[in-house]
């Protein structure tokens, strides 16, 4: 009967909540969010957090703390992107040719938000996520990303000031 039970949860959506809510399945979807702000693919997302808490789990026995989540997740998805080349050098003020002008969408869906993200670097994503949704300030960010205060505070300018371009774009307004 746990088998079946199991099997069931295991089939559940991520965003569905089991009853009775555990301090882990917060902490599961919290590093869910996470993930997926780096990444910006849901499968992607929810193997970099099932790989993080399996190492959480071997290493310490229990993923009990947030930051321990987020910093492997980020260093999950950092090993990811060297293997497979991702991470390049780009300029930090232009968008990729093919990320620059995002289809359009319905103004204000969930769509159009997905395809404004969409333009923005891993790290800009990271970090509106982690200032926005996750409500860390700037020094809080740093100490979790491991990057001064001031980087932070430039990466969000800019991550905002793309959002706010690409958005004017996508309305037909100039930026």
């Amino acid at each position: 009967m746990a088998a079946a039970s199991s099997h069931s949860h295991v089939e559940r959506e991520i965003g569905e909540k089991p009853e009775g809510e555990s301090p882990e399945w917060e902490l599961l979807q919290s590093g869910y969010r996470y993930a997926l702000s780096l990444s910006h693919h849901r499968a992607d997302a929810e193997d970099l957090v099932q790989q993080a808490w399996l190492n959480l789990c071997q290493r310490y026995g229990a993923a009990t703390s947030r930051a321990a989540l987020y910093t492997t997740i980020r260093n999950l998805f950092i090993d990811r992107c060297r293997r497979a080349r991702v991470v390049a050098f780009d300029s930090l003020d232009e968008a990729p040719a093919d990320l620059a002008t995002p289809a359009p969408a319905a103004p204000g869906t969930n769509d159009d938000l997905e395809l404004l993200l969409g333009a923005l670097r891993p790290g800009e994503r990271e970090a509106i996520y982690l200032h926005h949704v996750a409500g860390h300030t700037a020094e809080e960010i740093g100490v979790l990303t491991r990057q001064p205060r001031g980087t932070v505070l430039s990466l969000l300018h800019r991550a905002f000031k793309k959002l706010r371009n690409a958005a004017a774009t996508a309305r037909g307004v100039a930026p």
